[in-house]
Order: structure tokens, then sequence, then C-alpha cells
């Protein structure tokens, strides 16, 4: 079952990816790396909700309890993609491709222009 991460608060989401950053995480952790942090209480309430909600479970490390998400990150990342495509390119990788060709293009090595021609060059051979 895919939970909607689209129905999470700002606050939520920031969590959910400090834990995915991570791979697993305390709340002090989680807490490090959000930027203006709420309280330690209220990033553990979060966390405890989250659980509730099925996005992350969590097991005991002595007085403390180190969380982890229950959906792979490639899953989570092919979900928050096509959501991303959905939302601001019409459902279009093509135009997706070229918003970020437009952004790093001149940040790209020789050896990532050729990975991607590599990738291009194997999804037109799969797809005949």
């Amino acid at each position: 079952m895919e939970r909607a991460q689209e129905d999470l608060t700002r606050r939520e989401r920031q969590i959910m990816d400090a834990v995915y950053k991570l791979g697993e995480a305390s709340v002090a952790d989680v807490r490090a790396e959000m930027r203006d942090p709420p309280s330690y209480n209220t990033v553990r309430t979060l966390m405890k909700v989250l659980t509730q909600k099925g996005f992350l479970e969590f097991s005991a490390d002595g007085p403390r309890y180190i969380y982890r998400p229950t959906t792979p990150v490639e899953e989570a990342q092919t979900s928050a993609l096509r959501r991303l495509l959905a939302t601001f390119f019409e459902g279009s990788p093509t135009r997706a491709m070229a918003a970020l060709m437009d952004f790093s293009a001149s940040d790209l090595t020789d050896d990532e222009l050729d990975t991607l021609a590599s990738l291009i060059k194997d999804a037109r051979r799969e797809g005949r």
C-alpha cells in the first residue's frame, strides 16, 4: 500500500527527508538535519505520528529509538519523481530533463554526459 506523501505536513516531510538522508536516525539526529528545528519533544511526537501513519518504523537502542523509513528509498524516489513530473512538467520526463539540462548543463562532466547518453541509448533499445 503506497501511503500518500502529499498528505504529510511540511514538518513531517522535513523529518522524512532527514530519515531518508541518514538511512536511520534518532530524534536528535533528525533535529540536527533540520533547518530551524522545533523542540526535541515536537520532533519526537511527529516521529511517533509518522510511525502511526506507517511511514516510519523503529527499534530500541538502549534508552533511545532508532527510526527507519518503511518504504525503500528507491520506491520513495520513484513516487517523488512521479509527483514532481505530474505537478510541474505535465507528466513529461522530456520536459523535466530539459529543465535539468538547462539548470546543470555547464556543471556536467564528460563522464556524466557519457552516462546520460548511454542511458538514452539503452532506453531506445528497450523501447523497440
